[in-house]
């Protein structure tokens, strides 16, 4: 449940989007060496890959994932599996601290008791995007969904509950978190082309690591 769309009294690095939906500026920061071994561990046993939407298009970005399911795209559709259809083996349990911060944030924007299952880990390299969609194949809309970028910096799209709706463009850090939930949980979204650079622990990606509650 949400505690409060607009607190009265908003710190600096809190920047509200709209009623449900807000930035945690540099909230990541003070985790990223947690963040990073444990992406590394993720992806060591559930290694990256392009999957292909059901049209046959494959996607510029990376993924792998952690937790009780994975998300899937293939010619059967978008949606969460729990085994992982490279290997057939369960998806890689979410390391520790990951639920615990993911938590940490959502309270902070406002969702107490936020109980993530699942880790969707996204890898984008330069120009490498994420178009306009819904997080719609979660059963529960009443929990929030919490993202934590790493690595370059990149542009979010924030948009309305019909995909022609005019979008933000929020500019996102390495170490900065979107929460968005309550009335924004179905506002589309996306990631503009990644501009080329080199960023000092990541190189010439970056890592968008999004957690949900989807059973």
């Amino acid at each position: 449940m949400m505690d409060d769309l607009f607190p009265d009294d908003v710190p600096d690095w809190r920047e509200a989007l709209e009623p449900g939906a807000m930035v945690l500026r540099g909230f990541a920061l003070p985790h990223v060496p947690l963040l990073l071994a444990g992406v590394n561990r993720v992806a060591a046993a559930a290694p990256f890959r392009h999957m292909h939407t059901p049209g046959g298009f494959r996607m510029s970005v990376a993924l792998t994932g952690c937790g009780h399911a994975g998300w899937v795209s293939d010619r059967h559709g978008y949606r969460y599996q729990a085994h992982d259809p490279l290997s057939g083996q369960p998806w890689p349990p979410m390391p520790a601290g990951f639920a615990a911060l993911a938590q940490q944030a959502a309270a902070e924007a406002g969702f107490a008791g936020f109980l993530p299952d699942a880790c969707l880990i996204n890898r984008y390299e330069p120009g490498a995007r994420m178009t306009l969609h819904q997080d719609k194949n979660e059963r529960d809309f009443s929990q929030p969904v919490v993202s934590i970028s790493l690595g370059l910096p990149a542009v979010f799209q924030f948009g309305g509950n019909e995909r022609s709706d005019k979008t933000q463009r929020v500019p996102l850090a390495h170490g900065d978190v979107v929460v968005w939930g309550g009335p924004a949980r179905l506002r589309y979204h996306g990631v503009l082309p990644l501009k080329p650079g080199l960023h000092p622990l990541l190189g010439e990606c970056r890592i968008n690591m999004t957690f949900r509650k989807v059973y």
